[in-house]
Parts: C-alpha cells; sequence; structure tokens
C-alpha cells in the first residue's frame, strides 16, 4: 500500500463572514477551512449552477487516498461519539490499516456507517431539508449477493419510508465499489418514477425527463402502457450477470390523485403523482469508500412537484394548459399569467397531498427550517455548506429569508455525489474489467472494444521493449521553469530510443545515482549566478561526500560548500572554449574519486533501510537521509578508504544562463566539475546556453549531439529526428506569415512559452509614493480575487510580463520589410530541414507583428552576435556593413561595444539605417521578452484578493552617462498602467523568506538588495494577527 497522503490546511483559507440582509445580522464560517475537496469554480467562472459539475469518475482511489479518508472520517466518529484517541479509537484504526494493506480496501461498521449516512446529508449543500439529518433511517444492504436480495431491500426500503403517508427519510447502502469488479447499481434515477415514451416526431408522452430510462426498460423486455403515469420497473444489476428489472407492485406505490380546492374542472385533468421521492442515482462517499447503490428518501417540498416536475418546459409543461384553463390571458407576459397559473398549482398539490395525509411541505416553511438549520450549524460546527442557486425556491424566491442569506459553497466529506447513469456505467466497467460481451451491444462499442484489446495487447508489448531498453535519469534544477521545459523535450527525443525519466533534482534520491546508466543534468543559474532553490539541497550532498572523500585529515580540512561554490563561480574552474556553441571542457584541482558512486550508494541504500524499518504509525515519516545533511556526512565515516573501484556514471550536463549577468551559467558549471571531480564520466563536454544567444537553438543542437552520442555509447541504432523545424533560421526564404482570425490570448501564450500558470488581473490601483527628475517610487495594487493559482504568502514573488515601449515599436516596424500591416493576426511558419513542408515556430504564439514586438519579444538588449550578422548581409551600405561584420565576428569588439553602449534594437536600426531586415526573420532571431520577478508587498490577509508591488525607477545612461536614458522595462510598464487595465502575471513562491511557523518567533528585517518591499507585507501580517 502507498504511504499515507498529507494533506495540510490551506495556509490561505481564512473566515468568511456572512450577512443576512435581513436581519442585518452577521455570522462567521469557520468550517470551510476543513473542507479539502475543491470546488468547481475558478477564479474568473461560476459553476455553482451546473448540475453535474462534480460527478464522480469510475476509477478506484488508491489505498494511500482511501486511508487517509478513512482516519479522517474515523476521527469525527470517535470524537462525535466522545471516544477521541481513546484505545478504542486507536485499534480500530490500526484494523483499518492493515485491512488495507492486506486486501486494499476495508469495511465500516454499521454504527460507522450510520453516522456516515446521515452526516453526509448533513453536509449536501444542495439540500434545504436537512433540519433532519440526524433522523435518517439506514437499511444495511451491504450482505446482498442476488438482485434478489436487491429487489426485496428495494421494496424494504419503500415500504418503511411510505408509512402510511407519514413520509419518513430512509437510506438502503448496498456494497462498496472494489477493485476489480463492476459496482452494484440501482439503475433507475429515483426509486418511483413515471415512464417517458418517446415518439416519432421527437415528442414524448410522460415525463420526459426519464425517456433515455424508459428505453432502457423497454430493451430490457419491460412492457409499459404508453400512459401519461405510468411507474417504471426496478433495474438492477452486479458484479456479476446482466442487469435485471422487476415491477414494484401497486400496493406499494403510494399515488397522489391531484385536485383544487376551488376549481372541480381540475379533477378531470387526471393528474397525479408519486409520495416517496426516493433519490437513487447517486452514491454515498464516506471513509474513502465509494457506494454506487445507495437510494435515500426525504419527503416532497411542493414546488418540486408544482413548479418544477409539472411546469418545467423540460418536463410534463403544463403551465400552458393550465393558464387556458384558468382563463388568463397567456399571449402576453405581462399579465403575469405564468406567476398565476403557478401559484394555482402548488395550492392544488398542497390540498391534496394534505387531504390524503401525505407528508409534505410548502416552500415558505422549508425556507424558514432551513434557517434554523444554518443558524444551528453555525453554533455547532461553526458553518454550513450551502449552495444558494439550489436553497433558494424556484418561486416567490425574495419572499423567503433564504434569499437574503449569504451563503458558502464548499464540499464536505461524507457526501452524496453525482455518477454517470447507471446504464453508461455498466457498458464502461465491462470496457475496463473483462471484457465480456453484453447482450446488446452497438457495433460502435464493438469495435472499441476491438480496438481497446489492441491497445492493451500494445501496450505489454510496448512495456517489455521496455524494460530492456538504456534507462536514462533526466534531471533538471530550475528556478523559472525552462530547464524543466528543456527536460520535457529532452525525454521526447530519447524516449524513441531509450528508457528516459524527467525528475526534478530535490526530488531525485542521491543513492541511485551509482546504478544509472546515463545522467543527464539540466542547471538553471538564478540571480548573480546562484543555484535554484530545487537545487541546493543535491548539490550540497553531492559536494560534502566529495570533500570527504578528498580530506586527509579532519573535519577542519572540509570546506563549507557555499565557500567552495563561490569560488568557483567568481574565480572558475581550468576551461578551455572548443567551439562556438559554448562547449566548455572543464577540470578542477581535485582527485577524481574512481568507483565513489558505486560506494556512496550502498552506504546511503544502508542508512535508508535502517530507517524505513524504523518507520511507525500513520502520520508518515521523513527518512533521517533526507532530514539532514550532517546525518548524511556521518553515515560515510570511514567510507572513502580501502574501497574497490566501480564503474563511472555517465553523464552530461547543459547549462542554462544569460551573459546578462556576472557569473554566466556558474550553477551549471559547479554542478559539471563536482560530477567530473566525483569520478562521473563525460559523454558530451559542458555546453552553456545563452539566453540571449538563441538558448533555444543551442539546446536543440546539443540535445541531438547529445542523442548520437548515446546511441553511439550504448550501440542503439541511432535515427535522426524528423519533421523538426529548422534551428537556426538564417534568410527569409525559411520563413513566412499565415493569416489568422484571432489572436492567441496573452495569458495562453505566455503560459505556453514560459511554462507557467499565467493569469490575467485587473489593476485596482496605481500610486505614485514619490517622483524627483528620474527618480520615482510607486506603488501597483491588483485584484486577484479568490484564484488559487495566485494565493501566496508573505514573502512570495510575483513574475510580470511586461509591455516593450510602444513608441520604441513604431520605430522598428518603420525599418522592416514584410510588414505592410502590423496589425494583422499571423502565424510565423518556418520551412522544415528538409523538404517544402512548413511548420508553425513554436516561439511565437499566433498574434499582430506589432504585439510580438510589444509583448513578447526582447527589443531592449543588446542584439546578439548572429543577429548583427544577419543585419551586415541585410545592410546595402558598404561601411555599415563592414563595421557590423567586425562585431558579429570579433567577441572582444563585441563586448566592448555592448558593455559602453548597450543598444536596444532602435537604436542599432537606427546608427546602421541602411539595414532592412525582413520581418518574419526578424521575429525568428530575436529572444523571449523575460517575465520580472517583484517581491510583493502585502499580505494576503491584511489586503484580502489582493496583492500590492512596490517598484523603484530603473534607468540608467550608457557611455559614462553621456549616453541615450534608458528605462527598465518592467518598471516603467508597472508605472503605466491605470486602474481596470489588465496585467498578466504568475506567483512564484519564496519558501527561504517565509515567515517561521511559530509566530512569536523574533525576526530582524535587513532590506538588501530588494529593499524594503517585502518587509511591507511582513508588517502588514504582524498588524493583521495584532487586530485579529
Amino acid at each position: 500500500m502507498e504511504g499515507l497522503v498529507v494533506k495540510p490546511q490551506c495556509p490561505f483559507s481564512r473566515p468568511q463572514n456572512l450577512i443576512n440582509f435581513e436581519s442585518a445580522k452577521e455570522a462567521t464560517d469557520v468550517l470551510h477551512m476543513k473542507a479539502e475537496d475543491p470546488g468547481v469554480c475558478s477564479a474568473v467562472v461560476c459553476k455553482g449552477s451546473l448540475m453535474g459539475s462534480r460527478k464522480t469518475l469510475l476509477e478506484n482511489r488508491p489505498s494511500s487516498e482511501v486511508l487517509y479518508q478513512a482516519k479522517q472520517f474515523l476521527d469525527e466518529y470517535y470524537k462525535e461519539t466522545k471516544r477521541f484517541e481513546t484505545k478504542e479509537h486507536q485499534a480500530r484504526l490500526q484494523e483499518v490499516t492493515q485491512a488495507l494493506v492486506r486486501t486494499g480496501t476495508y469495511d465500516l461498521t454499521t454504527d460507522e456507517l450510520e453516522f456516515g449516512v446521515k452526516l453526509a446529508w448533513r453536509n449536501a449543500p444542495r439540500c434545504i431539508g436537512r433540519i433532519s439529518w440526524n433522523k435518517l433511517h439506514l437499511f444495511d444492504g451491504r450482505h446482498a449477493t442476488t438482485t434478489k436480495d436487491m429487489f426485496e431491500l428495494l421494496l424494504q426500503h419503500i415500504d418503511y419510508a411510505t408509512n402510511g403517508g407519514n413520509i419518513r427519510s430512509t437510506i438502503t447502502v448496498f456494497p462498496q465499489r472494489k477493485v476489480g469488479q463492476r459496482d452494484f447499481r440501482v439503475w433507475n434515477q429515483q426509486l418511483i418514477a413515471f415512464a417517458g415514451y418517446e415518439q416519432p416526431d421527437g415528442s414524448v408522452i410522460g415525463d420526459p425527463a426519464y425517456k433515455d430510462f424508459t428505453k432502457v426498460c423497454l430493451e430490457l423486455g419491460w412492457k409499459g402502457t404508453g400512459g401519461r403515469f405510468d411507474v417504471l420497473p426496478l433495474v438492477v444489476s452486479m458484479p456479476t450477470g446482466e442487469p435485471e428489472w422487476m415491477d414494484i407492485p401497486e400496493e406499494k406505490i403510494l399515488l397522489v390523485d391531484l385536485k383544487h380546492p376551488e376549481y372541480e374542472w381540475f379533477e378531470d385533468l387526471k393528474l397525479k403523482w408519486f409520495g416517496v421521492p426516493a433519490v437513487s442515482s447517486m452514491m454515498l462517499d464516506c471513509g474513502g469508500l465509494q457506494f454506487p447503490a445507495a437510494p435515500f428518501n426525504g419527503w416532497y417540498m411542493s414546488t418540486e412537484i408544482a413548479t418544477r416536475d409539472l411546469c418545467d418546459v423540460q418536463r410534463y409543461n403544463l403551465l400552458p394548459m393550465f393558464g387556458e384553463k384558468l382563463g388568463l390571458d397567456t399571449k402576453s407576459p405581462i399579465s403575469l399569467w405564468k406567476d398565476k397559473a403557478t401559484l394555482e398549482l402548488n395550492i392544488a398539490v398542497l390540498h391534496s397531498y394534505q387531504e390524503k395525509e401525505v407528508t409534505i411541505v410548502d416552500h415558505h416553511t422549508a425556507a424558514e427550517t432551513f434557517m434554523q438549520f444554518h443558524s444551528n450549524e453555525h453554533r455547532q460546527r461553526g458553518g454550513c455548506p450551502a449552495d444558494w442557486v439550489w436553497i433558494v425556491p424556484p418561486i416567490s424566491g425574495s419572499l423567503t429569508p433564504v434569499f437574503h442569506q449569504e451563503m458558502t459553497l464548499y464540499y464536505m466529506k461524507p457526501s452524496y455525489e453525482y455518477q454517470l447513469p447507471a446504464w453508461v456505467a455498466f457498458e464502461r466497467q465491462n470496457d475496463l474489467l473483462s471484457g465480456e460481451a453484453t447482450k446488446k451491444r452497438s457495433s460502435p462499442i464493438q469495435r472499441f472494444r476491438r480496438a481497446a484489446l489492441c491497445v492493451y495487447f500494445a501496450t505489454t508489448l510496448y512495456a517489455g521493449a521496455l524494460a530492456k531498453r538504456v534507462r536514462i535519469a533526466i534531471i533538471y534544477a530550475s528556478e523559472t521553469g525552462k530547464a524543466q521545459g528543456y527536460a520535457n523535450s529532452l525525454y521526447d527525443s530519447f524516449s524513441l530510443r531509450f528508457n528516459p525519466e524527467v525528475i526534478c533534482m530535490d526530488e531525485y534520491d542521491v543513492s541511485k545515482l551509482s546504478s544509472e546508466t546515463m545522467v543527464v543534468m539540466l542547471a538553471s543559474t538564478t540571480g548573480v549566478g546562484e543555484p535554484p532553490q530545487n537545487g541546493k539541497e543535491f548539490t550540497k550532498i553531492l559536494y560534502e561526500l566529495r570533500e570527504r572523500g578528498n580530506a586527509v585529515a579532519s573535519e577542519e580540512n572540509i570546506a563549507s560548500f557555499w565557500d567552495d561554490y563561490n569560488d568557483i563561480k567568481v574565480n572558475g574552474v581550468r576551461a578551455e572554449v572548443k567551439s562556438e556553441s559554448g562547449i566548455c571542457s572543464e577540470t578542477k584541482l581535485l582527485k577524481k574519486n574512481r568507483g565513489f558512486f558505486s560506494l556512496l550508494a550502498s552506504k546511503l541504500r544502508e542508512r535508508k533501510s535502517h530507517d524505513d524499518e524504523d518507520a511507525r504509525g500513520l502520520e508518515g515519516y521523513e527518512p533521517s537521509f533526507y532530514s539532514s545533511n550532517d546525518s548524511l556526512v556521518d553515515s560515510t565515516d570511514g567510507l572513502i578508504a580501502n574501497h574497490d573501484p566501480a564503474n563511472d556514471v555517465t553523464y552530461a550536463v547543459f547549462a542554462l544562463g544569460s551573459t546578462n549577468y556576472k557569473h554566466f551559467c556558474a550553477f551549471g558549471k559547479y554542478i559539471d566539475n563536482l560530477m567530473h571531480t566525483l569520478g562521473g564520466d563525460r559523454i558530451m563536454d559542458l555546453t552553456c546556453g545563452d539566453e540571449t544567444e538563441h538558448q533555444l537553438d543551442t539546446f536543440n543542437s546539443w540535445a541531438n549531439q547529445l542523442l548520437e552520442a548515446c546511441c553511439n555509447r550504448f550501440q542503439v541504432e541511432h535515427c535522426a529526428q524528423e519533421g523538426s523545424v529548422a534551428s537556426q533560421v538564417s534568410n527569409s526564404n525559411q520563413v513566412k506569415f499565415a493569416v489568422h482570425n484571432e489572436p492567441a490570448k496573452l495569458t495562453n501564450g505566455f503560459s505556453t512559452l514560459h511554462r507557467k500558470k499565467v493569469e490575467s488581473c485587473i489593476v485596482t490601483g496605481s500610486q505614485s509614493l514619490f517622483e524627483e527628475g528620474n527618480k520615482w517610487y510607486h506603488k501597483l495594487t491588483v485584484n486577484t480575487g479568490n484564484n488559487p493559482s495566485l494565493r501566496y504568502e508573505v514573502g512570495d514573488n510575483i513574475g510580470i510580463f511586461p509591455s516593450n515601449n510602444s513608441s520604441m515599436v513604431l520605430g522598428i516596424l518603420g525599418k522592416l520589410d514584410d510588414c505592410e500591416d502590423p496589425d494583422r493576426i499571423v502565424e510565423v511558419l518556418v520551412r522544415k530541414q528538409e523538404g517544402d513542408s512548413w511548420l508553425p515556430y513554436p516561439n511565437l504564439p499566433v498574434s499582430s507583428i506589432r504585439t510580438l514586438l510589444e509583448r513578447y519579444l526582447d527589443i531592449t538588449s543588446p542584439p546578439s552576435q548572429s543577429v548583427l550578422k544577419l543585419m551586415a548581409l541585410a545592410a546595402t551600405n558598404n561601411q555599415e556593413r563592414s563595421q557590423l561584420e567586425t562585431l558579429a565576428t570579433d567577441i572582444d569588439a563585441y563586448r566592448t561595444w555592448r558593455k559602453e553602449n548597450y543598444p536596444n534594437l532602435l537604436e542599432i536600426l537606427n546608427e546602421f539605417p541602411s539595414v532592412r531586415m525582413d520581418a518574419g526573420l526578424l521575429l525568428c532571431r530575436l529572444p523571449l521578452l523575460q517575465p520580472r520577478l517583484y517581491s510583493i508587498s502585502s499580505s494576503p490577509d491584511f489586503e484580502e484578493g489582493e496583492l500590492t508591488l512596490t517598484v523603484a525607477s530603473f534607468n540608467y545612461k550608457t557611455r559614462g552617462g553621456k549616453g541615450t536614458l534608458h528605462e527598465g522595462v518592467g518598471t516603467s510598464y508597472i508605472k503605466s498602467l491605470k486602474p481596470r487595465d489588465r496585467i498578466e502575471l504568475f506567483h512564484k513562491s519564496a519558501p527561504e523568506f517565509h515567515l517561521p511557523e511559530e509566530g512569536s518567533s523574533p525576526i530582524i528585517l535587513i532590506g538588501v538588495g530588494s529593499g524594503i518591499a517585502p518587509l511591507r507585507g511582513i508588517w502588514q501580517h504582524y498588524h493583521y494577527q495584532v487586530r485579529h
């Protein structure tokens, strides 16, 4: 069984104040903070009014999830029975755990089940009649083994619930879902319902809501009379055999003939309805177990019959006929004939049920009892999940008290859940399980089954072949997600010939390193040459083990990891650049540890094995191997001396960085050197990808070389990748535009290119805090609503996708060829490396050329040497061409020119006016405009639903202060925003800057680098805590 799932409470949950606008009273819901089931709404779309938005799937839950939910349920059960944390409670938890380990499931006791079905009703957010939740009567039908058993239990349910008209709330629960078998199901949507016979012209005689189920019953052999009020049979199915049906004996069915207290003609309409509303299509979800067959009933509210069942257009649709019978003007809605007719029909239903002494409640009484239930729940549980859309009655809404009560919609376990119709689930489970044929199967289903069997057979063969392939571990460390994207791309390339796996560096088990055949590392450098957050611990572990292997005396001989890292970051390692692509060979003055990885692995596994043996309890554990670097180092005492050589680990490293920053690719270089000095075997020299110099092209070239090298090393047939887009678009013949009608949404474009969950938010405040000359400070407030992807903690960052200066873009557009209409929506197409076919350029979304230059591409950084080379080819002036060729080929001249001038693209085009570049070619060669990260300067508690940025001006003059004034792209964009503008952004957690969990811990705030912006959020947080 998998380990216990641990679901921490969301740190952003907070009490919700609910106002009653009728009484002006306020209640606070805190119960929702315990809810763990996801809702159906997003930050921009409310789906609360969708009927079946939470349908459960047919898949079985993993044992770990069942165990987690079982523990949550049993804790609640034993708290309710005043036995929480008693020996009996602990013994029951242990019993459930052992059952899950043995069988993958467990059984609830009858008392637990009874508690669960009542609590599920109590939790049902769409039910207005929950005040009687604790009076629900349970028939435990989990012993049923035949369809006869099921029919008898259902008839018993109907008898007990009917009770001569004094309706009793009842539930019957059949066996739970189990792995490897079909579900027990009651096929009826309600135990008692009227048939709907579809006619050739599409009309329906009877209840249209049940026309599909009526067809199923007819196909099974049932014969109806074709009338408006034919009671449908009971239909059930079990894990084995076919579905079976049985007519409900007439004496079991309580029917009420409808009459009106004033209009005698009403009785002549021969309308009737049944007394027991028993829902039988929903699933009981309790204690991690799923019960697909669990019919339950309460009693009717008059509006359900009169307003919905009889009057809805998609049901009996009798309202026009009632209007005419009442002599109302049905031609104009201004006469309010629908309201009058509906009211009279409700009077008739209430009168008929009361005259026959059948339990029913009017909507006003039901609303008042719900308000009492709502008040009780807030007092007893601290909240009440409620769906306002469903609670408010379908007539007289604002005349009832529930209309004026704010409600919070969330989902608690146990619960009743919507699920697929039984006849659909029956077919699908047959396909998913043994594949046994049903008696009546359409040819499309037969074709699907044959295809499914073929897929299964092919998958089995593929799994066998995959097991024989060479495994390649692709390990990445990334701050922005780019290295992860490259890792996934590498996976796609290698999966044709190898068995690759993509793993984040901080999730990789170091003890497996020596057993790897091939390791590929993709390492980003962040900040000023720093490792990304998810790469630090892995690197520290390897460093400390290497140092202990090289130490000749005591602990004093071992330098700290950061001292070593900063030494290599600043001073580098001895390297020789072997090609223009940035492929370097690097060595550090340390002795290589031949065979070190195998010895390391055996020791770490031994250590981890001891931890596993000591693990106990339900709450999970963290092996000491992962919890402390010190313990890891201690476990290697005496490890280095007297060991046998072992095969080296074959590896390759691709480093990501930007030459715009100091210490280019420092982390990747360090990882490469660390692996080399630990005894690794480079299959390729380190390659550094420059963000400003077509990093993607460098990666693609490196990936192709690596694939070929791996195929040669491991004697695997190499097959060149087909259908790829040209990695270097070098002339205008390789690119063209295809016209489109609609551009890609900015959020979609940014999300695809940068592999982030990008959201679009509205600016609610833009305030200048200080401005004098070129120096200014600005505060921006953004409305995030309840968007879960933008929930943040104090100290976190936000990534902003800025816009380039529109005047600069306009100047560039005026200097491009093939750009007659810069606002036309186009897709950039690039010719394949071989052949005449064209493919979309992957780095550019569908958009206008203007938008591509404004929002997607970097036009403010100095153009790379490769772009300058293209400019030289486009220059018509010989002198300009010569100058550009020098800058494009002489690295020293380029670096000096770049440092002194740091020109943007427009300045280059102005400096060399004879250059007219093709628009498509330039778009393909410019680097992407990168998002800017800013510290959030607010607290989510203090500024609920909003976040604030506090930024300062960033500007500079080139040529020693004598050149053009350059402004920061991100900061100037933020300053330009006005309220109601939209801004595209993403959340980035900064766990190292989070506040300590213990609120009383003293902290010292130091504003370095980022200034005091994040400190403002901390002040707000403590101010909020003091006030609340």
